[in-house]
C-alpha cells in the first residue's frame, strides 16, 4: 500500500464524541470488525477491484464473524444484535469496500430478513443457520431490466400447478447472483397488471431452468458479483413460497432494512476517504509544506469532516428509533439519501486533494469514489428517495 492508503489500524472519525453515545457492546463489536477489515480486506481489496473478482475466500471470515444477519435471533444461529451494533458492521465494511458490505447487506436484510419475516417455520430453521453460517449464499431477485423505481411493474410469473409452481422472467443487477446457491424471487402470481399478486419465492440455483449470468464491463462496484437471473419454466414445489408475503410491500419492507444498512455503510467510505485525504495532507510537500498547511485543502477537509458528522448522527438516530420500533421507511430514505450523496462528495474531494496519486489503486478513494455513484442508485435512486420524502411532506405523489 502506498503512504496514503488507509492505516493498519484505522483511528475512526469521532469529532462529536459519538463513541459517548455507544454502548460498550456496541463499540466492541464496532472494534472486532474494523480490526478484521484491516487485516483481511484491505491488503487485497485494491487487486481484487482492479481485477473484476469479489474475494469469496473471506465469506468463512464474515460467517464467523456473525455478520450475516447479524441483527436477525439467535434460535434461528444469528447473532441477534441490536441495530446500531448492525449499522456499525455495516460501515465498517463499507468502510473497506461498498461490494463487500453490499454481500452482507444482501445477505443478511434481502435474503434473511425476508425468509425471517415472511416464511415458515420449517422455512427458517432450514436456510437461516445455513445462511448466517456462509454455507448457503443468497440473492434477491427484484429487479428487472425495465422495471427498477418501479418494481411493481414486474412480469416475472409464478404460474401455481398441481404439485407446485412454475417460474418464468428476468432478474436484472442482483448481487451476489453468480455465487448464489438460493434466490428470493419475486413474481406476480395472478394477473401481470396486479401487484397485490407479488409473492416471495425461496429459489435452489441449481433448479433446471434457473441460470445466473455475469454482468460485464462494470465500472464500479467491481469487486462485487453482480448478475442477471433468467428463469425459464423452473418447476418449485409447493412449499417454496413464503407464505406471509403478499403484494409489493412485502419486499419494498426487505429494501427497507437494506436501505437502513446503507445509510451506515455509505459513512464507512467517507470516512475511509477522509482519513486518507487528512494524512496524505500532512505528508504531501508542495511548494516547501505540506498541502494540509493551504487555505483550499483544509476546507476540503473541514467541510468533509462535518459532513460526515452530521450523517454520524442521523444513521445513530435513525438506528435509534429502529430498535424502538418508531422508524419509519420515509425517516430510511432521509438517511440513505442524504449520506450517500456525502459520501459520495467526500470521495470526490478525496480523489481531487490527492492529486495524481488518487487515481492509483494502492489509494482507495477513487475506488470509494466509482463505488458510490451505484449506490447512489441502487436500493432506490437519489431522485426517488426525494420523490418519497417530497410526498410525505407534501401528502402528493409526483411519481
Amino acid at each position: 500500500m502506498g503512504s496514503g492508503s488507509v492505516p493498519s489500524r484505522f483511528a475512526g472519525v469521532d469529532f462529536y464524541q459519538i463513541d459517548s453515545l455507544l454502548t460498550e457492546e456496541e463499540r466492541a463489536i464496532r472494534d472486532t470488525v474494523r480490526s478484521w477489515v484491516d487485516d483481511n480486506l484491505m491488503p487485497v481489496i485494491g487487486q481484487c477491484y482492479v481485477e473484476g473478482r469479489f474475494p469469496k475466500q473471506l465469506i468463512p471470515g464474515l460467517a464467523e464473524l456473525g455478520v450475516l444477519g447479524a441483527n436477525l435471533p439467535e434460535e434461528y444461529g444469528c447473532a441477534g444484535l441490536g441495530n446500531v451494533a448492525y449499522g456499525l458492521i455495516m460501515q465498517e465494511l463499507e468502510r473497506g469496500d461498498s461490494g463487500i458490505r453490499s454481500f452482507a447487506s444482501v445477505q443478511g436484510a434481502l435474503v434473511m430478513y425476508p425468509i425471517y419475516a415472511f416464511g415458515s417455520e420449517e422455512q427458517k430453521k432450514k436456510w437461516l443457520p445455513r445462511l448466517a453460517r456462509g454455507e448457503d449464499i443468497g440473492c434477491f431477485g427484484l429487479t428487472e431490466p425495465d422495471f427498477g423505481s418501479n418494481p411493481s411493474g414486474m412480469i416475472t410469473t409464478a404460474r401455481e400447478t398441481g404439485d407446485g409452481w412454475v417460474l418464468n422472467g428476468t432478474k436484472m443487477w442482483i448481487t451476489n447472483g453468480s455465487q448464489a446457491t438460493m434466490a428470493v424471487v419475486w413474481a406476480k402470481t395472478g394477473d401481470v397488471n396486479d401487484a397485490k399478486s407479488i409473492r416471495g419465492f425461496v429459489v435452489p440455483t441449481d433448479a433446471k431452468g434457473f441460470t445466473g449470468k455475469d454482468q460485464k464491463g462494470k465500472l464500479s462496484l467491481r469487486a462485487s458479483d453482480t448478475a442477471e437471473l433468467h428463469l425459464e419454466d423452473v418447476h418449485l414445489p409447493k412449499d417454496a413460497i413464503l407464505p406471509k408475503s403478499g403484494g409489493i410491500k412485502s419486499p419494498l419492507s426487505c429494501l427497507t432494512q437494506a436501505r437502513y444498512g446503507i445509510s451506515w455503510g455509505a459513512i464507512g467510505a467517507a470516512m475511509a476517504c477522509y482519513d486518507e485525504a487528512a494524512r496524505y495532507s500532512k505528508n504531501r510537500v508542495m511548494f516547501g509544506k505540506p498541502i494540509g498547511g493551504t487555505q483550499i485543502q483544509q476546507v476540503r477537509l473541514a467541510d468533509m469532516l462535518t459532513e460526515i458528522t452530521k450523517a454520524q448522527l442521523l444513521s445513530l438516530q435513525l438506528g435509534r428509533m429502529k430498535e424502538a420500533g418508531t422508524m419509519t421507511p420515509q425517516q430510511v430514505s432521509m438517511a440513505k439519501r442524504n449520506n450517500v450523496n456525502m459520501a459520495c462528495e467526500c470521495a470526490r474531494e478525496a480523489r481531487r486533494l490527492l492529486g495524481a496519486n488518487g487515481i492509483l489503486a494502492e489509494y482507495h478513494s477513487m475506488r470509494h469514489m466509482a463505488n458510490l455513484e451505484s449506490v447512489y442508485t441502487y436500493e432506490g435512486t437519489h431522485d426517488m428517495h426525494s420523490l418519497i420524502l417530497g410526498q410525505e411532506i407534501t401528502g402528493l405523489a409526483a411519481y
